[in-house]
């Protein structure tokens, strides 16, 4: 297949995907079996995406060489969202540290102005400092640095105490097939009432929910009953993994964007290919609200 052509017929409309690059400067991933992806492969990509009407990209500062990679190889025409790293405790000048943050992403990724910034540590503005932090967010946008800030999440319950201080434009947090959150907190109802745009990751918890059964590492074993569970539905349905994980998120239609992330082109194909193709509404209930299993942060400590 020629991977700059388009994967339907027609000239590509924009779909609900934003691709995410932290496989461009980083090993990233559970299911992670090649590495950091080299710059041609990203560059490929990048072509696939655009040529599939895939608009956006997520990426960040603390991915590696994500924002440099995607500098040299062409995000221009995107709509780029990046996130901050965590501000450095003792900083006293928080607002200069944000604005020469910015002021080195954008250089790293050849644009004048990126699509959206979203603090990577939301508990930050809740800090002493919250209300400079946020102001210094809201000046990048009034000059035309940035189009939409916000946060990105890793629980809704974020938001119980966020929301009563702030209005953000964008948020990003998890959301599948196991980690349902967002919807069953009334977060994605309550967030899209206020205007606010919805990005999803996460969508195959890392990988995990692509794995073979046999290749699901041992460290997940309490949950063995879900992911019998699943690959029981799976080997029932003539419908990917992939299908299915991406089915579901997008069957909301309060999300504006499905972060994915690839590690190769054949990956980003196949994830391209099942949001085009036919979707099934019967899908298995494998919610959990257990940390250490949705929270990839946690995983460390199984």
């Amino acid at each position: 297949m020629n991977t700059l052509t388009p994967l339907f017929d027609s000239s590509p409309t924009v779909i609900k995907l934003a691709l995410g690059t932290a496989q461009f400067g980083l090993p990233y991933g559970i299911a992670n079996q090649d590495g950091q992806v080299t710059r041609a492969v990203a560059k490929t990509m990048l072509q696939l995406a655009a040529a599939n009407g895939i608009n956006t990209i997520d990426t960040a500062i603390a991915y590696g060489e994500s924002e440099s990679c995607l500098g040299e190889v062409g995000a221009q025409g995107f709509k780029v969202v990046t996130k901050l790293p965590v501000i450095p405790e003792g900083c006293n000048d928080k607002a200069g540290w944000i604005n020469d943050q910015v002021s080195a992403s954008l250089a790293r990724l050849g644009v004048s102005a990126v699509y959206g910034l979203l603090l990577h540590r939301s508990e930050q503005l809740l800090g002493p400092d919250g209300k400079k932090v946020f102001q210094a967010l809201q000046n990048l946008k009034e000059i035309g640095l940035v189009n939409k800030i916000g946060i990105s999440i890793y629980s809704p319950s974020e938001l119980d105490a966020l929301a009563q201080r702030y209005r953000f434009d964008l948020v990003q947090a998890p959301f599948n097939l196991i980690d349902r959150r967002l919807s069953t907190s009334g977060w994605l109802q309550r967030l899209k009432q206020d205007g606010t745009e919805i990005h999803s990751r996460s969508a195959f918890l890392q990988g995990l929910l692509l794995m073979p059964r046999a290749a699901i590492p041992s460290q997940f074993a309490p949950w063995t009953e879900l992911w019998d569970k699943w690959h029981h539905w799976l080997a029932c349905h003539s419908v990917t993994a992939v299908q299915a994980c991406l089915t579901y998120p997008l069957t909301f239609p309060e999300l504006d964007r499905v972060v994915v992330g690839a590690d190769s082109v054949s990956q980003l194909e196949q994830i391209i290919s099942a949001v085009l193709s036919d979707a099934t509404d019967d899908l298995p209930d494998l919610c959990s609200d257990d940390e250490f299993l949705i929270n990839p942060t946690r995983w460390s400590k199984l």
